[in-house]
């Protein structure tokens, strides 16, 4: 009777950590929707609103956001309402392979997209001309293109039952159905996924030491000119007579050291040189898209641990609390992309207070360059 009494209280107890559990499911799921819809939908707005943007790593960046919007208004409602209905699946057994499919496209389409932009980056700091020259936008346009179809080739085989789409009551949600090895065919997808992310880090680290090893690079030493009536002679005559007509004291025609230079001017104010601040603002760009990438690597980390705990350990019987965590830190990803755009991008957080005013009081004015 002590046993009854002692289930039937254990019981009630039982029922209220589910239901807990679901509201806070549900709230966690409503809020990433709101944030990835919001989000990316505003930085998406601003990148085509805005003029100046319309540069090859916005365009990525307007990829990447709409990817997002779609994944936040498709798939993440299907995992809310399995949650509602106690983590089973009501639509058919074709709408889930659909909503797996959706869901595994657009995971290796960030993944594929970050990768080319790690590349484009890299070519930014250490060939910069041929970059400038290269990256139009029909260069992007086609990368884009080339990454969505990479992806495509990568989601579709399940379609045909090459790996399984099917509905994990785990997972609560649509997605490959990672067995162990000899009994499932999924561990090409998961090593693919695992060696892109690994390679684009590879290509990061690359640039990273092309700039540090450009630091330590010995600086030009000044020679001072001696100057008579604006004009100069000695061996330091060519720069000074440089730096004086950058500042808009010189007459006469461009230096020879400025030749092929172009300048930029706002409103007559004195021309100036902006190659180290373009320099700045590719460094700032990349590690924007760094950040990108690692809080990718971080956020998906624990569900592709879980996946190859299933596929390589036979019988792995994973803590559902922990499988639960890492399923939704991928959700998360879908509405992170936009916050850390803005916090690590200068330039993004000026341009949105330009074109939305009533968002911020006051607004810095940006000065216009021109890429040789």
């Amino acid at each position: 009777m002590a046993n009854t009494s002692e289930f039937g209280e254990s019981l009630p107890s039982l029922q209220n950590y589910a239901i807990t559990a679901s509201a806070l499911k549900l709230a966690s799921l409503g809020l990433i929707i709101c944030v990835g819809l919001a989000g990316n939908g505003a930085l998406s707005l601003l990148v085509l609103k805005d003029t100046t943007l319309h540069k090859a790593p916005y365009y990525f960046l307007l990829d990447l956001c709409l990817a997002d919007v779609l994944r936040s208004a498709v798939c993440l409602p299907f995992v809310m309402a399995s949650v509602q209905r106690g983590s089973s699946w009501a639509g058919s057994v074709l709408c889930c392979k659909l909503v797996a499919f959706l869901s595994v496209l657009f995971c290796f389409h960030v993944a594929f997209l970050l990768f080319c932009v790690s590349v484009t980056r890299y070519m930014a700091i250490a060939h910069h001309r041929f970059y400038s020259k290269r990256m139009t936008l029909c260069t992007s346009l086609a990368m884009i293109c080339a990454v969505w179809t990479l992806s495509l080739a990568m989601a579709f085989p399940p379609v045909f039952d090459v790996g399984t789409y099917k509905f994990i009551r785990e997972e609560e949600q649509c997605i490959f159905e990672h067995r162990y090895i000899k009994a499932n065919d999924t561990l090409g997808f998961m090593l693919m996924l695992a060696v892109i992310v690994s390679t684009t880090h590879v290509v990061y680290m690359k640039m990273l030491c092309f700039v540090y090893d450009h630091r330590k690079m010995k600086p030009a030493q000044l020679v001072p000119a001696i100057s008579q009536n604006w004009t100069f002679h000695g061996p330091g005559a060519t720069g000074q007579a440089a730096a004086n007509w950058i500042a808009g004291f010189g007459r006469g025609p461009i230096p020879p050291t400025l030749v092929g230079i172009r300048q930029a001017s706002h409103n007559g104010a004195a021309r100036r040189l902006l190659v180290f601040d373009e320099f700045k603002m590719e460094k700032r760009i990349g590690k924007m898209y760094y950040m990108i990438t690692l809080s990718f690597l971080v956020l998906w980390a624990p569900y592709l641990i879980a996946c190859y705990a299933r596929i390589f350990v036979k019988g792995a019987a994973l803590p559902q609390v922990y499988l639960t965590a890492a399923v939704w830190m991928t959700f998360v990803q879908a509405g992170a992309n936009p916050i850390i755009s803005l916090l690590f991008n200068k330039e993004l957080r000026v341009r949105l207070r330009a074109c939305f005013p009533w968002c911020l009081q006051t607004h810095t004015p940006m000065e216009p360059y021109c890429v040789i």
